[in-house]
């Protein structure tokens, strides 16, 4: 295969040119690379290299001005705003640089394809007038004010571009009108100049006029990379510019229209292979590359071409690794930089200048992987001891002060990240770059080679170096919202370019970087609707009807350019790989691109479609089985000697894996902080309370006065337990005021229960409160003692009849504290774990001889009250159908076996520990 540019030049050189003597201008500077190197290929002695310019430089330097980046135009744009607008209607910079943007590439659009300036800006103000807004008779402020904008855009327009030509600067539409402007002077002064322009397709007015100009007065040649497949067919958009210019260029009403090829229709191997999300083809181009460098080891002829950016770092990470050598060209956005989180989260967290920090932002940046190791000490990490100290004390907000007082060796690092900004720009920039000197220091400090973050921390130093400078220049930057603005804009524009052979190993680039350039092997990534092309979006202020009428592109355009440079990828290739999205996206949808329907429809190559689903491994659900080794027969033996509680018990029976977990190993859930107050914290609180109000009256009758003074003082004793158990989190507002307030009701509710039934000529006797109770059990088998524990929250005579009550804060229904048959008080944790609580508590107390039976017992549900004390209840088997609620010996006597039954399975060495599939 020989390349377009190598073609070019062979013909050059047949036509008797003197290369190093022509000026070559290219659509990319990375085709210059290319241009040279097969330069060296066809000279047999030395010579200077010919000029090679970009089309953007060679417009430069014909126009005499200076290209500025697009957020010195923005500042810049605001100033002549400024000056053109009244004090009462100035938007604040932040504001303006939300449209800003839209506005310049609209001023943009208008000078590069040459429309009037005072025919476009009067044609727009007078749509706007007519739009049926202004016809009402009395405009809003808001009309007025649209209407007002209108009018002055020409005014802004003249003013901008006046004082960016008197200083010789301009953006990229003026330079291009600038250079339209001088094109006569410069071929007046390029009389012995050849220009030899090669592989344009889309060309906005200005180029055109500008090439057209050089050709007629025999001062260019032009090469088209176009093919006779896509040109000759009048409804291709791969041919749709270079049609529009042999039929509408008078150049070629007189000269041949050369250089139409015929590669496209040669014979090609093409696939299209669908594949789940980006980063399943990210995986796929890897495997791709090591079947391919397995035929042939050499790369330099394989191309990866990205359809969508941030595709890039999961395809690095999938490069086989006997590929040493590659070439990245289109550079790594600095947005995907994991620094670049960081830098966000901590312009965000200060921008509404806040006098404490909301927990979870303070957890976030000192856990973040940039700021982490800065708090690394001899002896602990600070930022661990910060987290470890706001989980423990429940804290939802927190001031500097707070977290200065946690750390002494570290405040000014503290004071970096957390001190006010005072909605101060400047402040806000210092911070970030000494926070960057910081992070630099650190890594230097380290034995461990950090090249690649020492390179991110000097982009971002001088992405700081750039807003520092901008700051001082404009004076605009009043907030910190309008730095996080511009930092944005900034980081959308900067990439960490990657050094690589430019000649050698594998090609990964964007699809405008593939422009001019050949490949024998070419994979093209995410060709989905959408984004090959990407459909229709209209970023303007101007209407479409609009840039119809003034000739302007549009969505239209925008397609057949990209249709051009994905057909032209196509021309001179042998093999192409074409992967698209399978998943359905919530934005883009899972279509494949209508580039590879066409592909289908036009018949011309055998395509061959598959489906590549990625190799997910069937695993079998294995349920987990821990043996009961000897040593944790030890541990069994230990936790026996201490004591089992109810609770324990029933969490085996629930799953025996989280009791060993738990009990065994020791290992607690994760202390999250109670942002918002748990169903626990609640139930503490109205045990407590209720401990505290009735423990005093052990052994004594229950009145109604008794009942009427906890009711004066159950908001004092709910918010001191609150207060005991939520440490510092608040519930004066917000949902935890709700559930304050909820906790208040229950136990006013269980008071008002008590008094109705104190009313009624009921009488109850008190007779302990949250009562410790433990028992020692012999157990057949066992050489070990056996402890049973657990606290009982109330027993109390009513009527005569002895109650064991424990309290439950969720909602609790009569069926929940009834069985059937005893086997299955141990076997189904749904359905009988409230009971077994009841029951254990109950035995504890006969066989302490705290109780005589028969006696009661049961729940009381604060969710349920109206359902009063729950009983504990056998049901009826089927030959009986009386329901017994009385707990006898012969209860208890049956339950002993069923308690006995199970601690003899936690015990027994060779029942191991088998997890339970929980629904």
């Amino acid at each position: 295969m020989i390349s377009f540019i190598k073609s070019v030049l062979i013909d050059l050189q047949k036509k008797g040119l003197n290369l190093e003597d022509l000026y070559f201008i290219l659509p990319s500077k990375r085709a210059g690379v290319f241009l040279k190197h097969h330069l060296s290929t066809l000279i047999d002695h030395p010579i200077f290299a010919p000029h090679i310019l970009s089309s953007e430089e060679f417009v430069e330097e014909l126009s005499g001005l200076q290209n500025l980046p697009n957020t010195d135009l923005i500042f810049r744009l605001y100033e002549t705003y400024i000056s053109l607008t009244s004090k009462e209607d100035q938007e604040s910079f932040e504001s303006f640089s939300t449209w800003a943007q839209i506005l310049l590439q609209d001023f943009n659009e208008i000078d590069r394809y040459l429309i009037p300036q005072d025919h476009i800006f009067d044609y727009l103000k007078a749509i706007k007038e007519l739009n049926h807004w202004s016809l009402e008779p009395e405009q809003t402020d808001l009309i007025k004010n649209h209407l007002k904008f209108w009018k002055h855009l020409k005014s802004y327009y003249t003013a901008f571009t006046e004082n960016l030509l008197t200083s010789k600067q301009g953006y990229q539409g003026l330079i291009y009108r600038e250079a339209v402007d001088n094109l006569e002077s410069y071929m007046e002064n390029s009389k012995a100049m050849t220009h030899v322009f090669l592989g344009f397709n889309a060309l906005n007015t200005a180029e055109s006029q500008i090439i057209q100009g050089l050709l007629k007065n025999d001062l260019a040649h032009i090469y088209w990379d176009i093919d006779k497949a896509f040109i000759d067919d009048n409804v291709h958009d791969a041919g749709w510019f270079t049609r529009q210019h042999r039929s509408k260029w008078n150049y070629f009403k007189s000269q041949s229209f050369n250089w139409v090829t015929q590669h496209y229709t040669e014979p090609k191997q093409i696939e299209a292979i669908g594949i789940p999300k980006l980063v399943g083809q990210a995986k796929y181009i890897g495997q791709l590359l090591d079947e391919l460098t397995e035929k042939d080891s050499n790369v330099s002829n394989i191309a990866v071409v990205l359809g969508e950016e941030h595709l890039l770092l999961p395809v690095l990470n999938s490069i086989p690794n006997h590929i040493t050598k590659l070439n990245v060209t289109m550079g790594l956005p600095l947005q995907f930089v994991p620094l670049a989180s960081f830098f966000e989260e901590l312009l965000s967290i200060h921008k509404t200048n806040p006098k404490q920090f909301y927990y979870k932002d303070v957890i976030s940046i000192l856990s973040h992987p940039s700021i982490y190791p800065l708090f690394d000490a001899e002896t602990s990490n600070v930022s661990e001891d910060i987290v470890a100290y706001i989980q423990k004390n429940n804290i939802v907000y927190m001031t500097v002060g707070e977290l200065n007082q946690l750390t002494t060796s570290h405040s000014k690092l503290i004071d970096l990240l957390f001190s006010s900004w005072n909605d101060n720009p400047r402040k806000a920039l210092e911070h970030c770059s000494e926070l960057i000197l910081k992070m630099k220091w650190n890594f230097e400090d380290d034995k461990q080679n950090h090249s690649l973050e020492l390179e991110y921390l000097y982009r971002f130093n001088t992405l700081f170096n750039q807003l520092s400078q901008l700051e001082s220049t404009y004076k605009y930057l009043k907030s910190i919202v309008a730095l996080q603005s511009i930092y944005r804009e900034l980081l959308s524009s900067e990439t960490l370019d990657f050094k690589g052979e430019p000649l050698e190993g594998l090609q990964i680039m964007g699809m405008l970087e593939s422009r001019v350039l050949d490949f024998e092997t070419v994979i093209i990534s995410s060709v989905n609707e959408g984004i090959l092309p990407s459909g229709k979006t209209n970023n303007s202020f101007i209407p479409f009807d609009v840039k119809i009428e003034n000739h302007l592109p549009t969505f239209k355009e925008k397609d057949a350019v990209y249709t051009y440079h994905f057909y032209r990828l196509l021309q001179r290739a042998k093999n192409v790989y074409i992967l698209y999205n399978t998943e359905i996206d919530a934005l883009k949808g899972g279509e494949k691109s209508r580039f590879l329907t066409q592909l289908e429809v036009e018949g011309i190559h055998d395509i061959k479609s598959r489906i590549i689903s990625p190799d997910v491994p069937i695993i079998e659900q294995k349920l987990t089985e821990i043996i009961k080794t000897p040593s944790v027969i030890e541990q069994i033996k230990e936790l026996s000697g201490k004591g089992y509680s109810p609770s324990s018990l029933t969490n085996y029976i629930r799953n025996p894996i989280d009791f060993y977990y738990d009990k065994i190993l020791g290992i607690k859930e994760f202390d999250e902080v109670e942002e918002n107050i748990a169903a626990n914290t609640l139930g503490s609180v109205i045990h407590n309370s209720l401990e505290d109000f009735y423990k005093p009256l052990e052994g004594s009758i229950l009145t109604v006065d008794h009942l009427k003074d906890f009711k004066k003082c159950t908001k004092a004793m709910v918010t001191k337990h609150f207060e005991n158990l939520y440490n510092k989190g608040g519930f004066s507002q917000g949902k935890n005021l709700i559930i304050f307030e909820i906790a208040q009701r229950y136990i006013l509710n269980f008071l008002n229960l008590e008094i109705e039934s104190l009313n009624q000529g009921r009488e109850i006797k008190i007779l302990s409160i949250e009562s410790d109770e433990s028992i020692d059990i012999a157990i057949d088998g066992l050489d070990f003692p056996i402890k049973l524990k657990g606290k009982v929250d109330r027993v109390d005579m009513f009527d005569g009849v002895v109650r064991v009550i424990d309290y439950k804060s969720g909602k609790v229904e009569q069926n929940k504290v009834e069985i059937v048959d005893w086997e299955d008080i141990t076997t189904d944790y749904i359905k009988y774990s409230k009971p077994f609580q009841i029951l254990c508590y109950a035995y504890m107390m006969r066989q302490n001889n705290r109780i005589k039976l028969p006696i009661e017992a049961g729940i009381i549900s604060f969710k349920n009250l109206n359902e009063g004390f729950l009983k504990f209840g056998k049901k009826p088997s089927s030959h009986s159908r009386k329901k017994d609620h009385l707990i006898t010996d012969e209860t208890l006597d049956n339950f002993e076996i069923e308690l006995k039954k199970l601690i003899s399975e936690i015990c027994n060495s060779k029942l191991n520990f088998i997890e339970k599939e929980l629904d």
